[in-house]
């Protein structure tokens, strides 16, 4: 890596670091759903083409009504399946949205997948786990219309709260609620 292409680097990871300071971004999943604010997320979804913009915490607590309107939104396309999603997996999406400053809906690609699913994908791809926390409601696949993937991925890598994957050719990044990791 060249030094120019180091320091460009290096800039952009102490502008997105200020960014998540600021906002206070990096305090625990707990606290932030502790806070008195209202937090909103709008989604398209690239196979349904439907759309959904919920409030899931406000007044200090997580929203059953829009809890499970995440829930259906976030099904197993393919299947109708649901299940429920962790929560801090939109604590993760709204921090997100925070760090970027989108104003776009999140794309997803995939939310919850079923085991009849995510077999078959495995099947028909090398970069799906056998283990995928899209089988447990802890994973889902975006993009964001108006902010590069490039730049989601390293918002959430700043983030460190979570599984971090970055799918150039398709244009998509892989955030989860698991340990720490990258690829």
């Amino acid at each position: 890596m060249r030094v120019e292409e180091r320091r460009v680097l290096a800039s952009r990871r102490r502008f997105l670091g200020g960014l998540v300071s600021a906002a206070t971004l990096t305090a625990p999943a707990r606290l932030i759903a502790g806070r008195r604010e209202e937090r909103v997320l709008s989604f398209f979804h690239t196979h349904t083409s439907e759309r959904l913009s919920v409030t899931y915490c406000a007044e200090g607590g997580y929203l059953a009504d829009g809890l499970a309107r995440l829930e259906h939104f976030l099904r197993d396309h393919r299947t109708g399946d649901e299940h429920g999603i962790d929560p801090h997996l939109f604590d993760l999406l709204y921090s997100l949205r925070q760090a970027t400053g989108t104003k776009s809906p999140f794309h997803v690609i995939s939310g919850y997948r079923s085991p009849v699913t995510n077999a078959k994908l495995r099947r028909a791809s090398q970069g799906v786990a056998r283990g995928s926390l899209h089988l447990q409601g802890k994973a889902i696949d975006i993009r964001l219309a108006d902010v590069s993937s490039a730049v989601l991925r390293d918002a959430a890598l700043e983030l460190g709260r979570g599984g971090v994957g970055y799918y150039h050719k398709s244009d998509f990044v892989h955030v989860d609620t698991g340990r720490v990791r990258r690829w």
